[in-house]
């Protein structure tokens, strides 16, 4: 797809970093760890709020607690906003006005469905922990029925999508190329740590193979 789903989901501010394939769009959700997701209340207050989100076909699944007033009410159809970005450098040019950052980011507009399906829930919650750590609900207790209960997940259509990515050096103009400065980029990458047991872990358990060489799909987790 070369055109944009929609007028909102248009880039408007550079426009030939747009990307609104699904292929780029997927490729970026699927890589990022945590997503804010936006709207505006009744009485007209922006919120946004940090969340862990998965992807799951044309389907954005996002979780949070049921106890919170805010979540409920958006699952009755309001129109939110989900924005995910991924670091991947930071753009040193020879002036300050042309610093920037190599990016790769995504805006999901649509309305929000409380997914009150118990299969639905249980394949949303699976592919949360999955989408995190790969592997990881092999080993894990599944949540109860109470644990469930007190789990909201909401689902956005990818209906409405598109992605923005910068890459390359910076772009300084010709007459700040002969400045003795030195510009390009500094690649920046999430790095995972040695793993830390927790204190009441039995001496017998070891870690697992998906922890010790826990590698994200794309550019931005590695071991």
């Amino acid at each position: 797809m070369t055109d944009a789903p929609s007028p909102r989901t248009q880039v408007r501010r550079h426009p030939e970093r747009a990307a609104y394939d699904r292929g780029a769009i997927d490729a970026i959700l699927d890589d990022a760890l945590i997503c804010h997701l936006a709207w505006v209340t009744p009485d007209g207050f922006p919120r946004i709020v940090p969340t862990i989100h998965v992807r799951v076909g044309d389907t954005l699944y996002v979780h949070g607690s049921e106890a919170s007033r805010t979540l409920r009410a958006l699952g009755s159809g309001a129109q939110v906003c989900v924005e995910a970005t991924l670091i991947d450098g930071l753009v040193l040019a020879r002036s300050t006005p042309l610093h920037s950052m190599n990016y790769r980011s995504v805006v999901v507009y649509g309305s929000a469905r409380d997914v009150a399906d118990p299969g639905e829930r249980d394949l949303a919650q699976r592919a949360l922990v999955e989408h995190v750590i790969p592997g990881r609900t092999a080993e894990v207790r599944m949540p109860t029925d109470k644990e469930l209960k007190e789990t909201a997940i909401l689902a956005i259509g990818l209906d409405e999508s598109s992605a923005k990515i910068r890459t390359g050096p910076p772009k300084d103009p010709d007459e700040d190329l002969a400045l003795d400065v030195w510009a390009g980029v500094l690649p920046v990458r999430m790095t995972a740590g040695e793993p830390e047991p927790s204190p009441d872990l039995g001496p017998d358990i070891g870690v697992p193979a998906y922890v010790t060489g826990y590698r994200r799909s794309g550019r931005g987790v590695t071991a």
